[in-house]
């Protein structure tokens, strides 16, 4: 990461992502305190914080506070790491390893594991929808409704259940759009579209962000089939080469890994096309798109 830029705010945010998780979740001195520990494992430490830097990216196109982007960038980060916890079970993707460290059935049990990402998900909505967020109740409830619509069937749980359905090999590339898109878009997406409601922008102009968000949602999904295939498991802190273990089809599977190069350099212009019209102010976008097909995990 040679973006001096990227990497200061990237810090920025992963501290003060932690700092919030940390003050989010005080383990009680009750028979709680093993799913408060078990949740603080999964949250604490360890993850690319890619969407909330995203929110805050956008948020200060718009002036945006620090403290209502910081808020609203860790209740799409307990989403994005609830449906970690979920995804890793074994009636899911059954892994053990996770950001270099146990995951959290195996560092603590299946059923903890069930309840930490139940209670992660419940503390998303609270976090959006208390005063503190942003004064405005119509701002907290389009928070509210965009993160559902996101995380749920039509957005990252969809495209989840789809991933469970491609055992085998059976999608066309069509079919691992749309599945890529619900499961990893969505969510990248409504990290962009936080920071616009945030800023109170109306929605024919968010068009371009959100033409934004499309192009990094895919590049980036094209980038973790190659890291998929190439990358190095030490680095990426979890097992890799499992798609093409299970035989599910893949971008890379799909259109080898030349072309699948090729298309997320391509995606990656484009979205950094789609912020043409905004000035210095949008460098930050600008830099996570390049990052996004420069990054090793």
């Amino acid at each position: 990461m040679n973006d001096p830029l990227l990497r200061n705010a990237l810090a920025e945010v992963q501290t003060d992502v932690d700092s919030r998780f940390d003050s989010l979740l005080p383990v009680p001195d009750d028979a709680r305190a093993r799913l408060y520990q078990a949740m603080r494992h999964a949250a604490i430490g360890g993850g690319k914080r890619l969407r909330p830097l995203l929110v805050h990216a956008t948020a200060r196109l718009f002036d945006v506070s620090r403290e209502a982007a910081g808020r609203v960038a860790v209740a799409l980060e307990a989403i994005h790491v609830y449906s970690l916890i979920h995804d890793d079970l074994p009636a899911m993707d059954d892994d053990d390893l996770r950001h270099g460290k146990a995951t959290v059935h195996k560092a603590y049990d299946e059923a903890t594991a069930v309840l930490a990402g139940d209670c992660l998900h419940a503390l998303a909505f609270e976090v959006l929808a208390d005063p503190a967020t942003h004064p405005d109740p119509f701002v907290r409830a389009e928070l509210v409704a965009d993160l559902a619509r996101a995380s749920g069937p039509a957005g990252m749980a969809g495209g989840q259940a789809m991933d469970l359905a491609a055992d085998g090999g059976s999608f066309d590339l069509g079919t691992v759009t749309r599945l890529q898109q619900m499961k990893t878009g969505a969510l990248i997406a409504a990290a962009v579209e936080a920071g616009a409601i945030l800023g109170r922008v109306a929605e024919d102009g968010r068009r371009s962000l959100r033409g934004y968000a499309h192009d990094l949602g895919l590049a980036f999904q094209i980038v973790d089939d190659l890291m998929d295939v190439e990358g190095d498991e030490e680095l990426a802190g979890k097992k890799l080469r499992k798609d093409g273990e299970q035989g599910k089809e893949t971008f890379v599977s799909l259109l080898g890994i030349e072309r699948a190069r090729a298309q997320s350099r391509l995606l990656v212009d484009q979205a950094i096309d789609h912020l043409r019209h905004y000035g210095r102010e949008a460098d930050l976008l600008r830099a996570i798109a390049r990052y996004v097909i420069e990054r090793d995990r």
